[in-house]
């Protein structure tokens, strides 16, 4: 069954970096469009990045240019790369997975969509 694993996540200054990771396993990987979500607590999700197969790319408003999303299909790795983090920006990231049209992907539909695999997250806290 497919399994989707976070890591990279912790406690970070206003200003610094994080790489997240996310794993994934028990299925086709390449074909998947592959994205990052956060979520706090008492709010609805809100869609950090996307990338197809590709490695086309699409980007939530608020990113501006801070966060960089990557894909290795070779190794079945999504990576968020970080930087100048927000205190704004801490929250729970977790990746998801869905085989997707992949206009659909990088246009930007992929960052509403619902994906049927998630994983359980990685805390990132910038103070």
């Amino acid at each position: 069954h497919v399994q989707l694993v976070e890591s990279g996540g912790g406690s970070v200054q206003a200003g610094g970096s994080l790489i997240l990771s996310c794993t994934f396993s028990g299925a086709t990987y390449s074909r998947r469009c592959m994205a990052w979500f956060r979520q706090v607590p008492g709010k609805g999700r809100e869609a950090v990045a996307a990338a197809d197969a590709d490695r086309r790319t699409i980007y939530g408003d608020f990113v501006e240019g801070r966060f960089t999303i990557d894909r290795d299909n070779a190794r079945n790795i999504l990576y968020l790369r970080m930087h100048d983090l927000k205190p704004e920006d801490t929250a729970m990231y977790y990746c998801a997975a869905d085989f997707m049209d992949a206009y659909a992907c990088y246009s930007g539909s992929s960052l509403a969509y619902e994906y049927n695999y998630r994983g359980q997250g990685t805390q990132v806290t910038v103070s």
